[in-house]
């Protein structure tokens, strides 16, 4: 059995959408347990009547707009900082949270602990591209500033990452930059680009944005603060072409048939980009593997999360990019 820590608590939603998720993803996994982590009136009557179910009662939470760093060290006794306690402590083999992204990070960071010789985890999440093709993009925004030693790592994570996530073995790594020539970028971009040209770690150039939902490379890598940038003008875009799309609904009767043809196919679409597949993204360089869902999660999110959580956890996803960042030194 496999057993994933759930946070119940800090989400956007009520914990009995969590639950709810929860419920999803034992139905589908029969070889699954949770550790429920939240308040005793929530987590103990939903695993009186789950036999593979258990609770981790807690006292506290910690909201969306407290500071992670401060909440974390203050609230010794809040739902993610005990979930990424009993992960660390073997009571559970990951941990699926959509609280606080900044508490989050930061309980599982020193709760659960990094890998050795891991200098910064980093948020990562595959990626749509042209076709079947999916992208390991890195890092989303755990890390605003990085040096260029460790974007060498975040490559050989993130290339053990495609390994298990996507099958693909002996990825091709981008770095994400304003051109494709070698001498475009920053001077911190071409810092990058030299370490990683000599970092044996599959690098095949410079990425541009439109690679990103491309199909050149395998892993993008970039920093934290260029990285979340991405993201979320990918999801605005999302969101601007769905209110076109409803708008052109309120038109004539052609561009409502049109617009109704189109729904389902768009509504797809910005499932793929939101990473509802996985149900979140998953901060690697941890000992156990960690899931961030969206705070304004849904059931189907959550259920995606923790058996993304368990899969991860099955196929020895911390301890391959434990040996690829010991090869790399």
């Amino acid at each position: 059995m496999t057993t994933i820590c759930v946070d119940v608590m800090g989400a956007d939603k009520e914990p009995e959408v969590l639950l709810e998720g929860v419920t999803r993803a034992l139905e589908k996994d029969p070889d699954l347990c949770v550790l429920l982590a939240g308040s005793a009136d929530v987590v103990e009557p939903y695993c009186a009547s789950h036999e593979r179910a258990r609770a981790l009662v807690t006292t506290e939470v910690i909201g969306m707009a407290e500071h992670p760093a401060s909440a974390v060290r203050q609230k010794k006794d809040a739902s993610i900082v005990r979930a990424a306690a009993a992960v660390r402590a073997g009571e559970a083999d990951g941990l699926f949270s959509a609280g606080s992204t900044g508490a989050v990070l930061t309980a599982a960071t020193f709760g659960v602990g990094r890998i050795k010789g891991v200098k910064r985890p980093a948020l990562s999440l595959p990626f749509p591209g042209l076709g079947s093709h999916k992208t390991i993009f890195l890092d989303m925004g755990a890390n605003a500033d990085v040096k260029p030693e460790v974007m060498v790592q975040f490559a050989h994570m993130g290339r053990a990452f495609a390994e298990v996530a996507l099958g693909v073995s002996d990825a091709r790594v981008g770095l994400l930059c304003n051109g494709s020539e070698d001498t475009k970028g920053s001077e911190m971009a071409l810092a990058y680009h030299e370490a990683l040209a000599n970092g044996s770690c599959g690098f095949a150039g410079n990425a541009e944005g439109t690679d990103v939902l491309g199909d050149r490379f395998d892993v993008i890598v970039c920093d934290g603060f260029t990285g979340n940038v991405c993201l979320k003008t990918i999801e605005g875009t999302g969101k601007f072409v769905l209110s076109r799309v409803k708008a052109a609904m309120k038109g004539s009767l052609g561009a409502k048939l049109g617009a109704a043809l189109l729904a389902g196919p768009l509504k797809a679409m910005a499932g793929e980009l939101s990473g509802a597949e996985y149900g979140g993204a998953i901060l690697l360089g941890l000992r156990a593997p960690v899931v961030k869902g969206h705070g304004a999660t849904s059931a189907e999110a959550v259920c995606a999360g923790t058996l993304s959580c368990a899969a991860y956890a099955r196929a020895n996803l911390c301890e391959k990019i434990a040996q690829a960042c010991e090869i790399a030194g």
